[in-house]
């Protein structure tokens, strides 16, 4: 099959026909109208590369870091929830891709491994934590601990999410996580782990993030973070120059620009029109991550472009756990890693630093000409 798969829309097409319905919905829906899920994708082709040419090209690497830590490639697993749905190694797949192409993988707090898990199963992987604040904060503080004691790198707070956005394709099915299946962080506690099993007649998803995430959460809580971990902390779902400050001054070690895969909020920017803003308000004091429809190696330039220290992708890896599992999240890393190092060829970057501001421009620039 993959031979005929030669790029993240054709896994995407066929994970669509190879997905139940109840997961597949669940993995490619948006909020309301999901007008932001496709602006994400739409507004990758409001930009256009400035290619340079007569460049020497016969080298080039994109070898780069995050926090501190060499990677092979300048994007990198995003966290998505319930990966087992798409495959039965679920997030240990994911992770070992990763580690094969040498970059980072984020869990999600909902996945369907658990930490010790993914640390077991990809022991060479650079692996990040997506954490939520629990109402119940022992809770939250004992999962740290054990991404900490996991050899993780980093925790990745999700700040866009203490409710989560109405998704009505998840209300029509009545989602629900299949039987089979359990939110394996919390194996300890059957509430926490099979809540989101059931339905009480809207999405199962929804009703457990009502019951169990604290809405309470302020900035002053990074403070309370920071006290209980040493792991530095990247603050993910950030789209305003304002919040990036306030990330800045809470202690941030990186800020993530995204709209939650157009999940939460519709109606709110793409990542990548954000991104400019969020570059521009932090002036190097941090690194700048970004996800949210990036899905060819032209996208991920045009980010770096505009000031992105590493991309993040979810939903594209989905697709590809979904048509082969391991091998699959593989292929979908290898597609992106030939089309980005084809798009740096033809531009005339040998390396992730002559990726430059310059070489990207809004398309209206052309029409005042």
């Amino acid at each position: 099959m993959s031979m005929s798969l030669v790029c993240v829309k054709d896994y995407e097409r066929e994970a669509h026909r190879q997905l139940p319905r109840n997961a597949l919905n669940y993995y490619k829906s948006g909020a309301l109208g999901e007008i932001t899920v496709h602006e994400n994708k739409a507004a990758m082709n409001r930009w256009y590369i400035r290619p340079r040419f007569l460049r020497d090209m016969s080298k080039r690497s994109m070898a780069t870091t995050v926090l501190g830590h060499p990677v092979s490639l300048p994007f990198g697993v995003a966290p998505t929830a319930m990966q087992r749905m798409a495959c039965p190694d679920g997030e240990c797949a994911n992770a070992r891709a990763a580690a094969k192409n040498g970059t980072v993988f984020t869990l999600s707090t909902i996945s369907t491994s658990s930490i010790e898990e993914v640390a077991t199963h990809a022991p060479s992987s650079l692996r990040f934590f997506q954490l939520y604040i629990y109402k119940d904060r022992d809770v939250t503080a004992r999962l740290v601990k054990r991404a900490e004691a996991a050899g993780f790198s980093a925790l990745v707070l999700t700040v866009d999410a203490a409710f989560f956005g109405i998704r009505r394709e998840d209300m029509r099915n009545k989602f629900s996580l299949p039987p089979h299946l359990r939110m394996e962080n919390f194996q300890d506690n059957d509430r926490k782990s099979s809540l989101a099993n059931s339905s009480a007649g809207g999405s199962g998803i929804n009703e457990y993030v009502t019951a169990l995430f604290d809405t309470s959460v302020t900035w002053k809580d990074i403070a309370w973070l920071k006290r209980i971990t040493k792991l530095p902390i990247v603050l993910k779902g950030i789209l305003t120059a304002e919040d990036a400050l306030l990330g800045l001054e809470a202690g941030a070690a990186a800020i993530w620009v995204s709209n939650h895969g157009g999940r939460q909020v519709d109606g709110v920017p793409p990542s990548i029109e954000a991104l400019p803003e969020v570059v521009k308000a932090v002036n190097g004091q941090c690194e700048v991550y970004v996800d949210g429809g990036f899905s060819e190696g032209s996208d991920i330039f045009k980010a770096l472009a505009l000031g992105a220290q590493m991309v993040f992708l979810g939903r594209p890896l989905l697709w590809g756990l979904t048509c082969g599992g391991e091998e699959g999240a593989h292929n979908i890393l290898q597609i992106l890693y030939r089309e980005l190092d084809a798009v740096m060829a033809l531009s005339g970057c040998a390396t992730v630093k002559d990726i430059t501001r310059e070489m990207v421009i809004r398309k209206e620039y052309y029409s005042k000409l």
